[in-house]
C-alpha cells in the first residue's frame, strides 16, 4: 500500500503530512548565500551543446528543462531547534509530532565540493510527457496495473492511516492526479524508479550525468545560504509569497484541517504551474511546496550522527528513499528545509514529483 509516510500512527495524524516550462531569469528575495561561485559564467546554453568554455550559470536541456548552476560551498545541515520553540511557533502540533523530528539532528557541517546543476523547477507534466513519447518508457503505475492516487471529492478517508486520497486506482496516474493540470504543472504520481528512468534516459541522450540530488545537495540548494526554516525566513505566514502550500484556497476542500492552513491564499487549491512563486537566492523555484521531491538517498534516522563532512551520499543500506520539500497539501511544520520524509521506491502519490540534478563535467 502507498501512503505518505508519517512519524505518527493514528489516522488523524496522516492528514498532516498530506498536508513546457518557459525559461525564467533567476531572481532573489532571500539573503545572499554563504557559498561563493568559483569562476561561474553567466548566460544560457543548450545542455547538449559541446563547448570548452566555462559552464554557464543556466542551461536548458533537450526536453526544455531549465537547470541552474549551484556553486560549491558548505552549510549547516539539519535542525537544532529546541522542542520548546517549536511548541511555541506551532501550537497546534502535539509534542509527539515534534519529538518525531529527531532525525533532523544533530545539526552538522556539510561541504559540497563540486558545483552542480539543479532543475530550476520541478519536472513538469509536459517535460515528462515528452520523455515518455521519445523514450517509450512506461511509468510504473501503468506497467503494474495498479495505478496511482488522486483527489476524489466523494472519497471518504479510510484505513488505519486515514487515507485522504483515492487509490491505488488505475484511473489515476501521472496523467491524471484527480485534478486539472496543464503541461506547466509539476508531474506527480511518479515513483522513485520513474525518476531513475528519466535520469538514465537524459544521461544517455545528452552524454551528461543526470540523477536525483542527494539529501545534502537538496537541502544546500533549498537553503541557498540561509539558516532559517524557509528560504524567506522563519514565519510560516510568509510561505504564500514563495510557495504553494496548504492555505486558505485549499482548506475549503479539507475543512477538518482548516486550523492548520496558513492564513494567506496562494491562489491554488492543488498544484500550481512551476515557477509561479518567487525563487530563492540560487534562482530555484518551489523548493518549498507544490510537490514533494525524491532524493537519491536511502533513509536512516541516525545517519546524521556519523555523516561525513564532504559530499555525504546517505546510508548504504535501507529500503526507503527520502523525499523533501513538501507539497501543495503540506502544513508549515513539514515545509521546513530540514524536514525529512520517506517512502518505498515504488510509491506513487498525488503529492510526489521530481527535480533532477545534472553533474558538471569534470
Amino acid at each position: 500500500m502507498d501512503y505518505i509516510r508519517l512519524k505518527h500512527t493514528s489516522a488523524a495524524l496522516l492528514a498532516l503530512c498530506l498536508i513546457g516550462c518557459a525559461p525564467l531569469a533567476p531572481g532573489s528575495t532571500s539573503p545572499a548565500p554563504h557559498p561563493t561561485p568559483a569562476g561561474t559564467a553567466t548566460g544560457t546554453e543548450s545542455a547538449s551543446a559541446s563547448t570548452t568554455a566555462p559552464a554557464p550559470g543556466r542551461i536548458v536541456n533537450t526536453i526544455g528543462m531549465p537547470l541552474v548552476r549551484i556553486p560549491r560551498g558548505e552549510f549547516l545541515m539539519g535542525s537544532d531547534e529546541p522542542i520548546a520553540q517549536l511548541e511555541k511557533d506551532f501550537p497546534l502540533m502535539e509534542r509527539q509530532r515534534l519529538e518525531d523530528l529527531r532525525d533532523e539532528a544533530p545539526m552538522h557541517r556539510v561541504r559540497i565540493t563540486r558545483d552542480f546543476y539543479l532543475g530550476q523547477t520541478e519536472v513538469t507534466v509536459g517535460q515528462f510527457r515528452q520523455f515518455l513519447k521519445v523514450s517509450g518508457y512506461v511509468p510504473e503505475s501503468i506497467t503494474d496495473g495498479t495505478g496511482g492516487y488522486g483527489y476524489n471529492p466523494q472519497h471518504t478517508p479510510s484505513g488505519p492511516r486515514g487515507e485522504q486520497f483515492d487509490g491505488r486506482n488505475p484511473r489515476y496516474s501521472w496523467a491524471n492526479p484527480g485534478f486539472a493540470q496543464s503541461d506547466a504543472h509539476p508531474v506527480v504520481n511518479v515513483t522513485w524508479n520513474d525518476a531513475q528512468a528519466l535520469a538514465k534516459w537524459l544521461s544517455q541522450t545528452e552524454g551528461r550525468v543526470y540523477r536525483l540530488p542527494t539529501e545534502a545537495e537538496w537541502e544546500y540548494s533549498a537553503r541557498a545560504g540561509t539558516r532559517t526554516r524557509y528560504h524567506h525566513g522563519d514565519n510560516p505566514e510568509g510561505l504564500t509569497a514563495v510557495a504553494n502550500v496548504f492555505d486558505a484556497h485549499a482548506r475549503a476542500l479539507w475543512p477538518a484541517f482548516a486550523s492548520h492552513a496558513v492564513r494567506g491564499d496562494d491562489g491554488h487549491a492543488f498544484t500550481a504551474p512551476v515557477a509561479s512563486f518567487a525563487p530563492n537566492a540560487f534562482g530555484l523555484h518551489d523548493m518549498h511546496g507544490n510537490a514533494w521531491e525524491w532524493t537519491q538517498d536511502l533513509h536512516d534516522e541516525n545517519y546524521y550522527a556519523h555523516s561525513p563532512v564532504d559530499d555525504p551520499q546517505g546510508p548504504t543500506q535501507g529500503t526507503v528513499y527520502v523525499r523533501r520539500g513538501g507539497s501543495w497539501h503540506t502544513w508549515p511544520l513539514y515545509l521546513r528545509a530540514s524536514y525529512r520524509n520517506w517512502n518505498s521506491p515504488q510509491t506513487r502519490y498525488t503529492l510526489v514529483g521530481i527535480r533532477l540534478l545534472m553533474e558538471v563535467p569534470r
